[in-house]
């Protein structure tokens, strides 16, 4: 093997490396939100905590693109193509999660969203023409069954009917929302691309808050605002959405959806490990999960060099 050959693999194995710590500081963020959530959720209806979590994301995103960036990246954006990607996408796919978790349980939302990689290997092999290489395939069964462990969910919950799949339609969207906010907004840079879908997923989330005002009167059960509201609303819209979309827009780029979605099953160890630290008690099923979605992450970046081992490729 040259120099050359390995200079290069090495420079490869590297930005991997940067590409998936990248992924896991954007779910360890992303975790922040749920404990956060679970709170408002006691005080305020499921609107109100998904509005106030996209504007609030939005404003911060938006701004942060204006100093870096400047105006005219801002103008010359694709604020249309972009607007609809985050209000379908994330706006409607956010929401569905969250309304799954109000009418089941955080465990049932968290195996929900545990069902990403499904969907994101399936964008992929359909959108991309990813080839499934047993080294993959193990690496998706391995972090499947990772996400459920730690979700710590059983068949017997209650909620696995029409709820369960309306956060399962949500997660979907999510993930071909992230993948559209890379594929089909060529050109931007990755603040510019989280911050015109974030501008549509806090839009469409606006929309909503009106029409269940005036149809649902949601607003009369709402409590008055404290400072422990807003408090919480900045760890869900800033820490669990906005500077963890930035990343996780920045992850999806490098590593593709069906990788980056392998590592949102490990948010249930993450938010365990944040209430830990908080000085709740320590869930070894979560730890184990965690454990074996990792071992998942790796399998499934493992290159084969014999071509047989791509059984399953989409023509």
């Amino acid at each position: 093997m040259s120099k050359s050959t390995s200079e290069e693999m090495a420079s490869k194995d590297t930005t991997i490396f940067k590409s998936n710590f990248l992924c896991v500081f954007s779910i360890l963020l992303f975790a922040t939100g749920f404990p956060a959530a679970e709170y408002l959720l006691k005080d305020w209806d499921v609107v109100s905590v998904i509005t106030a979590r996209s504007v609030f994301s939005f404003i911060l995103i938006f701004f942060t693109w204006i100093i870096f960036e400047g105006f005219h990246e801002v103008k010359v954006a694709k604020w249309n193509k972009g607007f609809w990607i985050g209000a379908t996408g994330f706006g409607i796919g956010s929401f569905f999660i969250l309304i799954l978790q109000s009418l089941t349980s955080p465990v049932i939302a968290a195996l929900a969203v545990a069902t990403m990689p499904l969907a994101a290997v399936s964008l992929e092999m359909f959108l991309d023409g990813r080839k499934m290489t047993r080294w993959f395939f193990f690496g998706v069964v391995l972090v499947l069954l990772g996400g459920f462990v730690a979700s710590g969910a059983t068949f017997e919950n209650d909620g696995m009917g029409f709820a369960a799949l309306i956060g399962i339609t949500g997660v979907a969207l999510f993930a071909w929302s992230s993948r559209a906010t890379v594929k089909n907004l060529p050109g931007m840079t990755t603040l510019g691309q989280t911050a015109v879908t974030t501008s549509g997923m806090a839009g469409s989330t606006i929309i909503l808050y009106f029409i269940c005002s005036i149809f649902l009167d949601i607003t009369e059960t709402a409590s008055p605002i404290t400072l422990e509201h807003l408090g919480l609303v900045l760890i869900y819209g800033w820490l669990g959405l906005g500077i963890s979309q930035i990343f996780w827009i920045k992850s999806v780029s490098k590593l593709g959806i069906g990788l980056a979605s392998f590592h949102l099953n490990a948010a249930p160890f993450y938010v365990m490990l944040i209430l830990f630290i908080l000085g709740d008690s320590w869930v070894w099923s979560q730890a184990i999960g965690a454990v074996i979605v990792i071992t998942g992450v790796i399998l499934a970046q493992q290159k084969s060099t014999n071509k047989k081992s791509e059984f399953f490729e989409l023509p």
